[in-house]
């Protein structure tokens, strides 16, 4: 867990939307003690035995965070967006509607590492 690194990044953030990506990432760690952070691809990333979610730093009119694996976690999550093979954003454009978004959030969180923990499992078996 490197949240100095994401610190010291959000310190240099120079977004409008810098307020929401703190509190989205506050509600993400939050969700789960087992979330570690760091910087990867020049942005913060959310990781649990892989790459759970990273932002997309240049978005200006709503913080985007890329479920990396989104279309493959299990369940049913109404504010990821995408067709693709793996990936799905979640765009969040204000404090309030992170706020709104907060269950969603913890449940895929959850979801993602139930499903990472039974890939291991199964592939110890």
């Amino acid at each position: 867990m490197a949240y100095d690194d994401v610190d010291a990044w959000l310190a240099h953030y120079d977004n409008p939307m810098r307020d929401v990506v703190q509190r989205v990432r506050l509600i993400l760690l939050s969700s789960d003690d087992r979330i570690g952070e760091c910087i990867k691809w020049k942005t913060p990333t959310f990781t649990y035995k892989g790459n759970l979610a990273s932002f997309f730093p240049n978005s200006r009119n709503h913080a985007t965070l890329m479920f990396h694996h989104g279309a493959l976690i299990p369940g049913k999550f109404p504010h990821l967006e995408g067709s693709g093979k793996a990936g799905r954003v979640m765009k969040i454009a204000s404090i309030a509607e992170a706020e709104e978004y907060r269950e969603e959030i913890a449940q895929i969180v959850s979801a993602w590492i139930e499903w990472r923990d039974s890939m291991e499992h199964a592939a110890a078996s």
